[in-house]
């Protein structure tokens, strides 16, 4: 794939467990005026979301432009998001196929991210969606494992678009991706990854603080722009 400019393709994220790690996350957006982030909604229930989406219409942010379905989520989410943040992309789960009809009408928009546990689910219909959201982490885990899912979405990627990522760390010892980044060669296995995985919408999947987050793009636009120049 041609050179991607990653200054304007990585961006940090709205994540976390309870109302306070987005509330948190939120003011720094502020604070830093953002106004462009993704949204991983896949521990906040409906109720948490519904309290999320206020604030977020009050807030800097004016593009999302991918979102993390979670599984008890339907089309109005995606409606929300679309109607007032231009989001191109929502990600689900293997699972989620189960349920694809809660997004119906949604589906070019709908993207499949995989996880390493050996199994592709046979609901799993990729052709039905957009294509794939590759979490980096989760490719290289299923690398490393020589799981099922690496040799899918490797052998899937030629007829399915990949136009978005999560990007998170990798923890060497447990062969496992790292959501709270320590240490900033917790991202180096992206320069063991083939280079046409890497998509033009790339997320910070970790929980770490929006400061710390842009300090992480900083090291990655340089760690990704010095890999890509080595053709």
């Amino acid at each position: 794939m041609s050179k991607i400019d990653f200054s304007d393709k990585i961006y940090p994220s709205i994540t976390g467990f309870t109302n306070s790690d987005w509330q948190s996350k939120l003011q720094e957006i502020e604070e830093f005026k953002i106004t462009e982030v993704a949204v991983f909604l896949s521990l906040f229930d409906k109720k948490e979301r519904n309290h999320l989406y206020k604030f977020l219409l009050k807030s800097s942010i004016k593009k999302i432009p991918l979102v993390h379905l979670r599984d008890d989520s339907d089309s109005k989410d995606v409606e929300f998001f679309v109607k007032n943040f231009q989001t191109e992309c929502f990600n689900i789960h293997e699972g989620f196929f189960r349920f694809l009809d809660r997004w119906k009408g949604c589906w070019d928009k709908i993207y499949l991210e995989m996880n390493y546990d050996n199994t592709v689910i046979k609901d799993v219909d990729v052709e039905k969606i957009a294509g794939f959201c590759i979490d980096l982490s989760h490719l290289k885990t299923a690398i490393a494992r020589g799981s099922e899912e690496a040799s899918y979405i490797l052998s899937k990627k030629w007829k399915m678009k990949i136009v978005c990522n999560h990007l998170n760390g990798f923890d060497y010892i447990n062969n496992e991706d790292k959501h709270t980044i320590t240490d900033l060669k917790d991202f180096d296995y992206l320069t063991t990854l083939p280079k046409d995985v890497f998509s033009k919408i790339i997320a910070l999947e970790v929980y770490n603080s929006i400061k710390e987050q842009l300090e992480f793009k900083k090291y990655l636009v340089g760690l990704l722009d010095k890999y890509f120049e080595s053709d």
